[in-house]
């Protein structure tokens, strides 16, 4: 195999015209010149260099290798040019996992400020739901996923950034006899029929284990699995549900929603990262996003 750096210096002594000069143009000896031309002679198999008067040209072959060190020298400075922009967040991709309610309250200010600031990075945007995203970050396939999880939850070889607490609030129909309460404990609503509005996961854990430090297990008679039609069933008197807040922007002109307190069931919501992707300065810049959309 042909070495690349033998290469170079056998494209400085022919550019040059000759050993000497190649040898101060790189800051090496004649010697230490002469003896990598003999090396990539012998790796080759063929002389690459002939003596013309106190100077030197090369044979066919040794025209072909210059030719070829050349394009391998731009090839290396394009190279390192483009790693200096993947280095600085200018140039790249990044593969971002998102669920639903996520979308319009973080991940879109988040992401309209991010490619302001880095044209070259193309986005490879997806919502998950109702997957769980966290996978996604943990097997490779996303370098950040907006994800809900406990206060504390560790989970090997990924940082999850706390971005907010999405509080749930009580959904009652209009007429409802605890529609005149402001707020709500949450063992008011302890005897009510329930309608569901969570898939099996950490929102739906987040009801049932507020529901269990009020001493008490829901009773789903409808289950719906999407806030707009939980709404709905709320709406036509199926029963009362629980949806966060970030769930609630268009909110069903027949019910009425309150906050609900001892306790307040909340998801917590994270920018899940790998440990080992969070040195990138793109990704860092998305984070900074994240953080400020989430504040706002």
């Amino acid at each position: 195999m042909l070495d690349v750096r033998r290469m170079q210096v056998l494209r400085a002594v022919v550019t040059s015209g000759s050993v000497t000069a190649a040898a101060a143009n790189l800051g090496y000896t004649p010697s230490a010149v002469s003896q990598q031309v003999a090396a990539l002679e012998k790796q080759a198999g063929m002389a690459l260099l002939e003596r013309v008067g106190r100077g030197v040209q090369p044979t066919a072959a040794g025209r072909l290798l210059t030719e070829h060190a050349a394009i391998i020298g731009r090839q290396v400075a394009e190279a390192e040019t483009a790693l200096d922009d993947l280095r600085a967040g200018r140039t790249g991709r990044l593969a971002i996992r998102y669920f639903a309610t996520s979308g319009a309250t973080l991940m879109a200010p988040a992401l309209a400020r991010f490619r302001q600031e880095h044209l070259g990075v193309r986005v490879d945007l997806k919502m998950t739901d109702p997957e769980d995203p966290l996978p996604e970050v943990t097997q490779g396939r996303a370098d950040l996923a907006i994800v809900v999880r406990p206060h504390g939850r560790l989970h090997e070889g990924v940082r999850l950034v706390h971005l907010l607490d999405d509080p749930y609030r009580a959904v009652l129909p209009k007429g409802h006899r605890l529609a005149s309460k402001r707020v709500l404990d949450l063992t008011d609503l302890a005897d009510e029929p329930w309608v569901g509005s969570e898939w099996p996961g950490p929102c739906l854990d987040a009801i049932l284990e507020g529901c269990a430090a009020a001493g008490f297990s829901p009773n789903f008679v409808v289950e719906s699995e999407d806030y707009a039609s939980a709404q709905g069933f709320v709406a036509a008197g199926l029963g009362i549900s629980l949806i966060p807040d970030m769930g609630l922007a268009n909110r069903h002109p027949a019910v009425v929603v309150r906050k609900v307190r001892r306790p307040e069931p909340i998801r917590a919501i994270h920018a899940a990262v790998r440990e080992t992707s969070l040195g990138q300065p793109a990704l860092g810049g998305l984070l900074t996003a994240l953080r400020d959309a989430a504040t706002q």
